[in-house]
């Protein structure tokens, strides 16, 4: 991220703390590392429920969350569920939708590019065939995902673009991520 060519608060990012919070970490890169958590508990069905509260970042657990934050994962009743919350691979796309714009709005901002409305629509294309091991030829998650917005703003559309492509979302849903799965049986 580029310094910060003005101060103050531009699409209510506080700039001057952005740039404090870069230099830190230009001058000591273990700063840098964050470690995100989840736990879930499988409460019936497709119904499930995570709970995210504290975490790793700038060096330090973070534990000033007061009470932690609870979502809700089920599936709709024509996949069997019973509608309890969006299910996983829409949350994929709300994470994306989310990383995406905060990308944009924090880079734009420490850019000094105001930005006055962002909105998005996202779409993904998943076969249940892969999930339900009916071939091994159709792919289990998403064939392809699309992501159109509506921004308001003096950029251009090629600069906004490109601060999108910041994103930690978009990187993990572009590139492999290794994924390791240990289970424990009681």
């Amino acid at each position: 991220m580029s310094q910060a060519t003005m101060s103050g608060v531009i699409n209510g990012v506080d700039v001057d703390r952005l740039d404090q919070t870069v230099q830190a970490i230009q001058q000591n890169p273990g700063l840098g590392t964050s470690q995100f958590r989840a736990l879930n508990r499988w409460v019936n069905g497709g119904h499930n429920r995570s709970t995210i509260q504290a975490f790793y970042a700038a060096g330090q657990e973070d534990t000033t969350r007061a009470k932690p934050f609870e979502l809700d994962a089920d599936e709709p009743p024509i996949l069997l569920g019973k509608d309890q919350g969006a299910n996983p691979v829409e949350f994929v796309l709300h994470a994306l939708a989310a990383c995406l714009t905060t990308s944009l709005v924090y880079h734009a901002a420490a850019r000094g590019i105001r930005i006055e409305s962002v909105e998005s629509k996202l779409e993904g294309d998943l076969d249940l065939q892969g999930f339900l091991g009916l071939s091994d030829h159709v792919r289990r998650g998403y064939t392809h995902v699309r992501a159109h917005f509506t921004i308001k703003s003096d950029a251009s559309a090629t600069q906004l673009e490109g601060l999108t492509k910041f994103s930690p979302v978009f990187d993990i849903v572009s590139n492999p991520v290794p994924v390791s799965i240990s289970i424990e049986t009681r």
